[in-house]
């Protein structure tokens, strides 16, 4: 999902926008903060995923957290609710790793330079 040869926008499986699902997988295993998230997230801009993240907080899949230490530092975390998103996510990637080529295949063959010959 995170490399940059497997196109993820290719899924027809989407939760919420484009980088939601994305997201939550970072957040699977524990909690991290915004330029810790853009890390694995290559090519999104700060401010998509600002919007990603205030949306996911919105709907109740994430929490934003506030530290007022010294430094003040804002973190981020699966609610139970958006764990409960891990198990059927983890099924649709597998489906869409099994059907592949069938996707690609149609997403060719809709071009329009594919649909013009």
């Amino acid at each position: 999902m995170f490399d940059p040869v497997c196109p993820s926008d290719l899924s027809p499986i989407r939760v919420g926008d484009k980088w939601a699902g994305m997201i939550i997988r970072c957040l699977e295993h524990g909690t991290r903060r915004f330029s810790e998230l853009r890390i694995p997230l290559r090519g999104i801009t700060a401010k998509a995923l600002t919007k990603s993240l205030r949306a996911l907080e919105r709907d109740g899949l994430i929490q934003r957290i506030t530290h007022l230490d010294r430094a003040r530092r804002v973190e981020y975390d699966l609610t139970p609710l958006g764990r409960s998103m891990l198990e059927p996510m983890a099924t649709m990637c597998a489906w869409a790793e099994e059907h592949w080529e069938e996707l690609l295949d149609a997403r060719e063959a809709s071009t329009p330079l594919q649909r013009a010959r």
